[in-house]
């Protein structure tokens, strides 16, 4: 038939679908499928005969019971059952012989028939494996050719037709058989009843958004106007197009910033979110775009109930907003799903029309069998040749296997991860000194963890073997030590592991030496508690405070045999004599300075005068200098005069006063002469 410029996936001409093969290496139709050889007439109608190994025929009842116990015979049925092919009995010796694997015989006792099942069972995975026997030639790289979104069909002598993959059903898709696809072509010809084939397209991106429920194929009502027959009045009856757009929307909201691309959700997930009014803005944009696809969507449910496929193109982040949601129109494991296999752009209307002429125009070429021949020889050629399957003259030996567990171990070390995984997150809250937080955790938590006067397990950061109140101390949460203490009552004479018994360091500024002595730990001994771990004054305090007020709750002062090792009490009477000797300290010092400026001014030396009678230029001067202005403008009290004053009063004022100044000025200057 002659070149014709473009095809419809669903209105392929009648002659030239059935010249139709499925493309394959050099350009050879696709082998059939492979059946058992038909057996002989004879042996058909014959009882002693066996169907499934290749219509294998038997003397008598014996011989065709030994034949259904042995291993050829049950490794067709395990193959027949994988849909794959039984082989005759010469190629079962052969893969037998290829695998180097002894196949006890099957004549022997039941014990013998369980050992030879297994084998069999062995030689059926590894020959899957290895040779593949259940799997067509077709489906290697070098037959079928690079894996692309197209599936490409033959028409000899020089035609070649390419389908977009995404185009056939989910069954067809998941075989990879090239024959399947032919026959689903065919079978997609077929006209549906009402509106035709429908699809629904829908993209999202930057913003845009653009949906449509477009009509791929004619309705079976109008094939009878295909030939142009007149309809009623004698009107020749216009046939409607392969392709219509029945239902279609676009907009557009300010979800991204110009020139910088992506939405504002991906930046808040990456940072912390941004409060500027642009980024509230576009917030509000994508909050606003997926409420009205949604809404979109829903209006068209019963068009998308009837669609045959449907296309969408987002990210990943705004797939969302069209499946996984409450009351969902489209489910996330719909079959009818796909994604458009080649790049699209900026979603709009125009681009959906192209997109669909993209999928539904066939994609034509006409190349030679000669062309077609050295074209796959070149893709053959390019292809990295398979490593050589090593053949192992031995069996190696067995590896060593890990242990298998018991569900009690297992569920212990699954609980062991839980206690970890918690201990982890309080000592987290420990660091950052949330106080508030690890209560509340704390009183849901601590039955499960063992208690407040538990160690630590292993393999939590570095505070294994210690308990919560020694982390505490050795970290420096004073508020935290003191709710240990007094709420949840720890206990403070647990002696700490020889590994963290390090003397602590001792900060702070000495505002009172004898304090300080007190609240120092006590060096001697050979046991330490969570006291001797304080790294500050603060803190030791706290521990000072807990044994002043509750005396009776523990050994404060033991040093051995189980005490708390706190070297002094710290009560509320002792405090506030500490802050009275600081307050006279300080009066002290401050006196003291005092009398030393005051002795400092004594011995100073005054300055001498000469007395003089001013005169009258002197007096005119001091004058001047007392009663006159002090500067340009008036004194301060003739500012307040003005107060009230509109601003042209205001201004006039002022130039009579600096007019004055200005006289007194002159008569100083004249009397001077």
């Amino acid at each position: 038939m002659a070149p014709q410029e473009h095809y419809h996936a669903f209105s392929l001409p009648s002659q030239l679908l059935r010249t139709l093969i499925p493309r394959t290496a050099l350009n050879q139709p696709a082998p059939p499928s492979r059946s058992p050889s038909p057996a002989p007439a004879a042996a058909t109608n014959s009882a002693r005969a066996c169907n499934i190994c290749l219509a294998a025929v038997f003397a008598d009842v014996n011989e065709q019971r030994t034949h259904y116990r042995s291993d050829w015979h049950r490794y067709n049925v395990k193959i027949r059952l994988n849909g794959g092919s039984p082989v005759g009995e010469a190629q079962f010796a052969q893969l037998v012989d290829g695998l180097e694997d002894s196949i006890s015989g099957s004549e022997s006792s039941s014990d013998s028939d369980v050992d030879s099942d297994d084998a069999v069972s062995a030689l059926v995975h590894k020959t899957k494996r290895l040779h593949r026997p259940t799997k067509s030639d077709d489906e290697s790289p070098s037959s079928t050719g690079p894996n692309t979104p197209l599936i490409w069909f033959h028409s000899p002598p020089s035609t070649q037709l390419g389908i977009y993959k995404v185009l056939y059903p989910t069954y067809v898709l998941s075989q990879h058989s090239p024959q399947e696809y032919l026959e689903a072509l065919k079978a997609m010809q077929s006209r549906i009843e009402g509106e035709g084939r429908t699809w629904a397209l829908f993209m999202v991106a930057g913003g845009h958004f653009a949906g449509a429920v477009v009509r791929v194929q004619r309705p079976e009502d109008d094939e009878e106007t295909e030939d142009g027959k007149a309809g009623k009045k004698g009107k020749q009856k216009k046939t409607k197009p392969d392709t219509e757009v029945l239902k279609h929307k676009t907009f557009h909201r300010y979800t991204t910033r110009r020139k910088q691309g992506g939405s504002q959700g991906a930046n808040d997930n990456a940072k912390t979110k941004a409060v500027s009014a642009g980024a509230m803005l576009r917030r509000y944009g994508e909050q606003a775009l997926r409420d009205d696809i949604r809404n979109l969507i829903a209006d068209w449910a019963d068009e998308i109930d009837g669609c045959e496929r449907i296309f969408i193109r987002a990210s990943v982040s705004n797939r969302k907003i069209f499946v996984d949601y409450e009351n969902a129109i489209i489910h996330k494991g719909d079959d009818r799903l796909r994604t458009f296999p080649f790049p699209t752009r900026r979603p709009t209307q125009s681009e959906l029309n192209r997109c669909l002429l993209e999928l539904t125009r066939v994609k034509t070429s006409y190349l030679t069998e000669d062309a077609l021949r050295a074209q796959d020889e070149a893709y053959i050629a390019s292809l990295p040749k398979p490593k050589p399957i090593p053949v192992q003259s031995s069996p190696s030996p067995a590896l060593p296997q890990a242990p298998k567990l018991s569900p009690e171990e297992l569920a212990r070390k699954e609980v062991e991860r839980v206690v970890r995984e918690k201990w982890t997150r309080v000592l987290e809250m420990v660091g950052k000194g949330r106080l508030d937080t690890i209560k509340t955790f704390w009183a849901r938590e601590s039955e499960s963890l063992g208690g407040v006067d538990v160690r630590i397990p292993e393999g939590v950061d570095d505070a294994d073997g210690k308990t919560i109140l020694m982390v505490a101390v050795r970290m420096g949460q004073e508020d935290i030590v003191q709710w240990l203490l007094e709420e949840a009552h720890a206990d403070p004479t647990i002696d700490v592991l020889q590994r963290d018994s390090d003397p602590p360091t001792i900060d702070g500024v000495q505002d009172d030496e004898d304090e300080d002595d007190l609240a120092k730990p006590v060096l001697g001994g050979t046991r330490r508690t969570a006291y001797d771990l304080a790294r500050s004054r603060e803190v030791r305090n706290v521990f000072r405070r807990c044994a002043a007020d509750h005396p009776d709750w523990w050994d404060w002062l033991g040093v051995e045999n189980g005490g708390a090792r706190v070297p002094s009490i710290l009560s509320k009477e002792m405090e506030e004599g500490r802050e009275e000797k600081k307050k006279v300290r300080r009066k002290g010092l401050k006196d003291r300075v005092k009398e030393r400026e005051a002795k400092e001014k004594e011995r100073a030396p005054s300055p001498s005068f000469v007395v003089e009678e001013p005169s009258k230029v002197e007096k005119v001067r001091i004058k001047e200098t007392v009663e006159g202005p002090r500067k340009l403008g008036g004194s301060a009290g003739a500012s307040e005069g003005v107060a009230g004053l509109t601003p042209e009063m205001r201004a006039k004022v002022e130039r009579e006063r600096r007019a004055r100044a200005a006289e007194a000025r002159m008569k100083a200057l004249g009397g001077t002469r």
